[in-house]
């Protein structure tokens, strides 16, 4: 073992890296050979270990199965054509992570741990960034309540990991969504703009729904009318109308996603007017009636940008129109060169390895 910027390193005898099909890789189950764990007890965050990737031991009574505090971030590491590897805005998933962390009464990560860390663990394990188009190195910051025991309160325990899948694009073929009338993924005062494992295992039963529909996601609306749009599966949606591009404001039901940020300034780049606006229904629907509605995507770390080639909400159902010099296209082609180091990156998002 060695000891780097207090940091502990536990190499593999053997990386697996030689051994793994880059061509046939499903995304997230494929990992890298070492994952990162630092521990909170007695009110402070023990020694950070990088460690050969394997199984966690805890026990039955762990809180985290009992009353699910669990948060986790995504992120991706990218690789140039020269080789060199790159993070994009780590410090925007830290201060998210731990605003996520505050909602559920868990211990901040400091940024030597989290940000520090992340860039030791990707270095060592930077091998398993491939590049190439589509192509990247995902990344998983997670926190779990790691005290035994089942009383209802906050854990005085934390298992704070890190762990590595390379990957390549998350959604294939095309995406059609149906936009929700019943079910909701938050409400006001919730947990809906922190990345808890709870919102998305929320999320699973009506995407089941929609599936057996032949939709692949769920565009969801707010719990107390279901008028308005709020997000799209675990993406941000954005809703082009004429030339305007429309997203949902941020609020205590939608996640602060950083690639919906970094899209909104991609369009203003461009020149593209943006509005961060509450967006009815109705209006997406009058839209597509009279031939306004050009473009509806979504966006977020494991996709990047998706489009969205059709809805049904309710007994309507519309196909969105293949349009030339589309904002999708464009705007996606932009943001991945500033991520492969293909371009200039005056907004400063991207922190070499």
């Amino acid at each position: 073992m060695t000891d780097t910027n207090e940091i502990v390193i536990d190499r593999v005898s053997e990386s697996r890296l030689a051994s793994t099909n880059f061509d046939d890789l499903v995304f997230g189950k494929t990992f890298t050979d070492h994952m990162l764990e630092c521990n909170w007890r007695d009110g402070k965050w023990e020694t950070t270990h990088i460690k050969p990737y394997g199984p966690i031991q805890v026990e039955p009574s762990c809180k985290v199965f009992h009353y699910g505090q669990a948060i986790f971030e995504g992120m991706k590491a990218y690789k140039d054509e020269a080789g060199d590897v790159f993070l994009f805005r780590p410090e925007d998933n830290w201060k998210r992570f731990n605003e996520s962390a505050k909602r559920l009464a868990m211990p901040e990560v400091p940024y030597e741990v989290f940000v520090e860390g992340l860039k030791t663990l990707v270095n060592l394990d930077k091998g398993w960034v491939k590049y190439g188009e589509g192509l990247s190195l995902y990344l998983r910051p997670f926190m779990i309540a790691s005290e035994n025991g089942v009383a209802a309160a906050p854990s005085t325990e934390y298992k704070f990991m890190i762990v590595m899948s390379p990957a390549f694009a998350y959604y294939r073929g095309e995406v059609r969504v149906i936009i929700a009338n019943q079910f909701s993924r938050a409400a006001d005062g919730g947990v809906g703009y922190a990345k808890a494992a709870g919102n998305y295992a929320a999320s699973f039963y009506p995407n089941n729904l929609a599936m057996e529909e032949g939709y692949q996601q769920i565009i969801w609306t707010d719990a107390a009318s279901h008028e308005y749009i709020e997000e799209a599966g675990t993406m941000n949606i954005f809703v082009r109308i004429g030339d305007k591009l429309l997203t949902a404001p941020n609020n205590d039901r939608i996640l602060n996603g950083i690639t919906r940020r970094s899209v909104i300034q991609m369009a203003k780049d461009h020149g593209i007017e943006v509005e961060e606006r509450r967006i009815r229904v109705s209006e997406i629907k009058e839209a597509a009636q009279n031939g306004e509605l050009k473009e509806i995507f979504g966006s977020g770390t494991a996709a990047v940008i998706v489009p969205i080639k059709g809805f049904k909400h309710e007994d309507f159902k519309y196909e969105l129109p293949v349009i030339e010099n589309d904002y999708a296209t464009n705007i996606k082609a932009a943001l991945m060169d500033i991520q492969y180091n293909r371009t200039e990156d005056k907004h400063g998002w991207r922190v070499k390895i």
